[in-house]
């Protein structure tokens, strides 16, 4: 990865993440989806799993958007980090879509155990709620901090494709940010990169939308805030008991 490119694996912000697509456009990879899209040649499959905030992921959508690139963004269902089904958080999903990205099902497949036919029974339901949510089909899955046995399964959840299949996990290159940082390594410098390949990139829109000195941890504290910050304001508009005016942190998520 060449000074020219502008980009270290600590400036993790949004214009970090333009950077990084561009560098990888400029070495001919197009973006490209679980469903429909060729796995053979130079694309780039752009995944983002919403652990934390929907909020964030909203600027990373539009950051795409001002490439002409698009992804898919996993909803997760069953967390007490946010609320796909409130007036905020459905609206920030409509938003993404309007877009032009994808919804799937972020799915926390360690609540349903080691059988295969709860888990499917688990992901087709945990699917038609978000579908209610979002107005339209999910037909893709990932899976939350997944155990190494869903790791390459070769088999469809729920009649839908996921994202560790084989055909996206093992023949072609794979890179995340989990943690807040490239710990196996750069995408730039991902063999499939230097080899031409295809290649899925994981990405966490809460670690990105930050302030190039920022910390993991800061990150998290931000966010914390800013949570902390929308359930007073909820508390005051909805509880005369609670005072109607507070000092708010300023947080973004």
């Amino acid at each position: 990865m060449s000074d020219s490119e502008s980009f270290s694996t600590h400036d993790f912000t949004v214009k970090g993440y333009k950077v990084l697509l561009r560098s990888l456009a400029a070495r001919g990879y197009e973006s490209s989806h679980f469903i429909g899209g060729p796995s053979q040649g130079r694309k780039m499959i752009l995944r983002h799993d919403m652990d934390m905030s929907i909020d964030a992921a909203v600027f990373i959508a539009e950051a795409e958007h001002d490439l002409g690139v698009s992804a898919t963004y996993f909803v997760l269902l069953r967390t007490e980090m946010y609320n796909p089904f409130s007036q905020q958080g459905r609206s920030a999903l409509l938003r993404i879509t309007s877009l032009g990205h994808k919804i799937g099902l972020h799915l926390d497949a360690s609540l349903y155990g080691d059988n295969a036919e709860a888990l499917d029974a688990g992901a087709q339901s945990e699917c038609s709620v978000l579908e209610t949510i979002i107005s339209q089909p999910v037909g893709v899955i990932s899976f939350h901090r997944p155990a190494p046995s869903l790791h390459g399964l070769d088999r469809k959840i729920a009649g839908r494709r996921h994202a560790y299949e084989p055909a996206f996990f093992n023949d072609i290159g794979y890179c995340s940010d989990s943690r807040g940082g490239w710990h196996h390594g750069h995408p730039l410098d991902h063999a499939a990169v230097a080899s031409g390949k295809s290649i899925q990139l994981l990405t966490h829109p809460i670690w990105w939308v930050a302030a190039p000195e920022e910390t993991v941890r800061q990150k998290l504290d931000r966010f914390a805030l800013g949570r902390f910050d929308l359930l007073r304001a909820e508390l005051a508009a909805n509880c005369d008991a609670y005072p109607q005016g507070f000092r708010a942190t300023g947080a973004q998520p």
